[in-house]
């Protein structure tokens, strides 16, 4: 697996210390707040885990099973893979997300999030992508900026693989090609 990786953008250390900087974020601002924290399947598992173990205040935690890639490029729809949101009235929602790139996968959610009566929706993101975004959308909670690259790695995969790597890292041309034939 190793071997598909062209490069490493962000070690398991880098991504560790800066989690450890967004949760003081994240518990500063949500203070004596009702707070239900909504993780975007399956991409934000692993940072979801690592965030919230690192802050300090009760939440409540669910999740919502989006899709709006296919290979290497966002389709521009997001598929709700589950049709049944709670309520959530009178809390404040803090939507977690792997990644930042079109905007429509948390635009779409946001919009589904703000229908069922949030105080406040707040989002949150490991990676932000430089890149004009299709939708007008911005995080309020970021990891990390990173150039314009299809990436895989702590959570984040190809054709569903490599979420398992402790590293943020870019394929290579030879591993995308691959994953296309296979398919």
């Amino acid at each position: 697996m190793l071997e598909d990786i062209r490069k490493i953008l962000l070690h398991e250390s880098t991504i560790l210390s800066r989690l450890d900087e967004m949760a003081h974020e994240i518990a500063d601002a949500y203070r004596g707040k009702d707070v239900t924290v909504i993780s975007v399947l399956n991409g934000s598992f692993i940072f979801v885990a690592d965030l919230l173990r690192r802050v300090p205040l009760p939440l409540q935690v669910d999740c919502l099973s989006v899709s709006s890639y296919h290979g290497t490029k966002t389709t521009g729809t997001v598929t709700f893979r589950q049709t049944d949101l709670a309520s959530f009235q009178d809390r404040h929602v803090l939507l977690i997300d792997d990644i930042l790139d079109s905007g429509h996968t948390l635009h779409a959610i946001g919009e589904r999030l703000s229908e069922r009566g949030a105080l406040s929706i707040r989002t949150c993101v490991l990676l932000r992508k430089q890149v004009t975004r299709e939708r007008e959308i911005s995080a309020d909670y970021v990891g990390f900026d990173i150039p314009n690259e299809f990436v895989v790695g702590y959570g984040l995969d190809y054709m569903e693989k490599y979420r398992n790597l402790p590293f943020v890292g870019v394929l290579t041309d030879d591993a995308i090609a691959r994953g296309r034939v296979e398919a």
